[in-house]
């Protein structure tokens, strides 16, 4: 189903851990205080109040979502899974205080709904003390639930606040985040250490659930860290460090069959061909493609002229050299081809860039070579190599002018 336009997704490992909760609630409620129920009715009960618990999941991840539209951030999806339950969002908010209420929005649902069936619970406990103990529950989960997520380190939605705050008192988004990452990594650390030492005084489920959650935070702890690493290096090296030089040059005055041996001898990578330029001269003047060959019979090809089929450069996407590798990456992401053509500061063509260029040139800085028969697999099929996955990264830079700032 779909709330304001956002779809609501379901995770497989969301019905293992409901009828986790279901089994725990039916415990609970089977044992509890109150006249003795029956089976079927406690564990009608207990799937109740587990439905209960991801209603509240939902409308928290919903406070989140609501106030990111309201921001003008697309939300993509929400999903319940194993821990709960999580919104995807396109892109960042591209100020700190933006980013600070759609963190902030979801424990306060899940506040002021705890408050509320707390409160409720008394009046409630005179007509169905069943009832008063399922919204107690329910009441006391959701307090659990906000206290836990305003625990200040990533990826909770404390460790979002506190990247925010750090973000607007410093101007650096990425101290913002090497901070809150920082402490998200310490506090799954410590999850984890509690959780071994409650599963050896018994603790259980308990135990086993602090140690998965620890584990979870470490993996988007080093998530992070592989981004902000990324993100340094694009954010440092500029075009003119990763271009390559995959054009040919033809003069004007040749004849279409001169362009057919260019076009045969392009075909080394796999049907990736070089783009060919054309100069009169040493001025620059125009590229062509294997139209020509196409539309004109063999016998022909000698009769016309080059020049009849010029186009202009301009058509071909472009960037300067100087221009920062991570905006080589969203203007890679605009081009059909997935291919620019690069420009010195004399506004002349010297060389391209392509996915494949850029993929290289960031593994090199991360001290990773790979084999050309790699590089040139990615080529054919217009990918980063070892799938990077850049932009991704490169959307955070975009909506955090302050990144740009170097440290």
């Amino acid at each position: 189903m779909r709330i304001r336009g956002i779809p609501l997704r379901v995770h497989p490992s969301w019905f293992f851990i409901l009828l986790l909760f279901t089994w725990t609630a039916q415990g609970q409620v089977a044992n509890g205080e109150q006249a003795p129920v029956s089976l079927w009715l406690s564990w009608g009960l207990g799937l109740i109040t587990a439905l209960l618990l991801f209603l509240s999941v939902l409308l928290h991840e919903l406070g989140h979502s609501f106030v990111a539209l309201n921001e003008g951030v697309k939300v993509s999806s929400i999903t319940l899974f194993l821990l709960g339950g999580v919104a995807r969002i396109e892109k960042e908010c591209p100020t700190p205080m933006g980013a600070f209420r759609v963190a902030v929005a979801g424990p306060l649902v899940s506040l002021v709904l705890a408050i509320v069936c707390l409160y409720s619970v008394q009046s409630v406990a005179t007509l169905s003390p069943l009832i008063a103990n399922l919204i107690r529950q329910i009441g006391s989960l959701n307090l659990v639930l906000a206290l836990f997520n305003l625990l200040p380190g990533l990826p909770l939605d404390g460790g979002v606040i506190l990247k925010s705050l750090v973000w607007q008192f410093t101007g650096s988004y990425r101290k913002g985040l090497k901070v809150a990452n920082t402490t998200g990594r310490y506090l799954s650390i410590l999850a984890i250490f509690l959780g071994v030492w409650i599963s050896l005084r018994g603790g259980g489920l308990s135990g086993l659930w602090l140690i998965m959650l620890g584990w979870f935070g470490l993996s988007a702890s080093r998530s992070q860290s592989q981004i902000l690493i990324l993100q340094k290096i694009l954010n440092e090296l500029s075009v003119r460090d990763s271009a390559s030089k995959r054009f040919r040059v033809i003069e004007k005055s040749s004849s279409i069959r001169e362009l057919s041996k260019y076009i045969m001898y392009s075909k080394d990578i796999k049907e990736v061909q070089d783009w060919i330029l054309v100069c009169d001269g040493g001025r620059w003047v125009g590229y062509i493609d294997d139209q020509p060959l196409k539309e004109l019979p063999v016998q022909k090809w000698d009769n016309y002229p080059l020049s009849d089929f010029i186009r202009p450069l301009n058509e071909l996407p472009r960037i300067e050299e100087k221009s920062l590798l991570w905006k080589a990456v969203s203007a890679l992401d605009k081009s059909k081809g997935g291919r620019l053509l690069v420009f010195n500061i004399a506004g002349l063509p010297s060389g391209t860039i392509d996915r494949v260029d850029v993929g290289e040139a960031v593994l090199k800085r991360l001290g990773i070579n790979l084999p050309k028969s790699f590089l040139d697999q990615a080529r054919s099929q217009n990918i980063y190599p070892l799938g990077l996955d850049l932009s991704k990264v490169v959307d955070v830079i975009k909506s955090n002018i302050n990144f740009e700032n170097k440290e």
